[in-house]
């Protein structure tokens, strides 16, 4: 008698590992912060794909190793949603750039394990920033390793272009145009005030329209036609 043998079930990559986005507001915030606006730097790339607190699996059938970084950026994929990034349907495509923003439920085994993974799966930019201690720390890849970036401070991305300021409280990152990263609050604000400032010109303009009209009124009751002179 022959037995058939059931075909084996197929891998299942999970969306999620189970783990919070972020330990706290702060590191919360910081994670919102370099997405978005790398999000903005990249607005008009179709090729170019930011997620944040997103499963990578670079292996196809192993579901076991995996990552999900606080926020990367990938050249040469469409924009678009995703469960999760299997690179093995992204055209064998690595992240080149990744972020990670230490809490204090990270451990030294945790960072060293996040470090080893993205060295040995082909990131080309690693940055880490510890916003209690403000501490940042840049990998560069050179061949098949990490070589630590000497000094941060005034570091421009090799593949972003942006640049990353160490103040004596905080980290200040900067596009390739100048303008500082922001808070969605700090976005609506300026755009506020823009709203503002663009009402009040339009206020200004009605007012010196007004008063060119009375100007002209006065003239043509001294018998002037205001465009004589011209």
């Amino acid at each position: 008698m022959v037995q058939h043998l059931k075909p084996n079930p197929a891998i299942i990559y999970p969306d999620s590992d189970g783990q919070p986005m972020s330990d706290n507001t702060k590191q919360f915030r910081w994670i919102v912060v370099i997405k978005e606006n790398l999000e903005l730097l990249f607005a008009d790339r179709p090729d170019v794909f930011v997620a944040g607190d997103l499963l990578w699996y670079p292996v196809e059938g192993d579901n076991k190793i995996r990552q999900a970084p606080d926020a990367m950026v990938i050249f040469g994929r469409p924009k678009g949603d995703r469960g999760s990034y299997r690179q093995w349907e992204e055209d064998q495509i690595t992240p080149q750039v990744v972020f990670e923003i230490v809490s204090p439920g990270d451990r030294l085994r945790k960072m060293f394990n996040k470090f080893k993974f993205y060295e040995h799966y082909g990131v080309e930019e690693y940055y880490v920033y510890d916003p209690d201690t403000h501490e940042l720390i840049g990998w560069l890849r050179s061949g098949n390793v990490f070589e630590v970036v000497e000094e941060m401070n005034g570091w421009v991305s090799p593949r972003l272009e942006i640049r990353f300021q160490l103040t004596s409280d905080t980290l200040e990152i900067y596009h390739p145009n100048g303008q500082r990263f922001l808070t969605f609050v700090e976005i609506a604000q300026l755009r506020e005030q823009e709203t503002q400032r663009a009402e009040q010109e339009r206020q200004r303009a009605e007012r010196e329209q007004r008063r060119a009209e009375r100007l002209a009124e006065q003239l043509r009751a001294l018998g002037v036609e205001p465009d004589e002179g011209e």
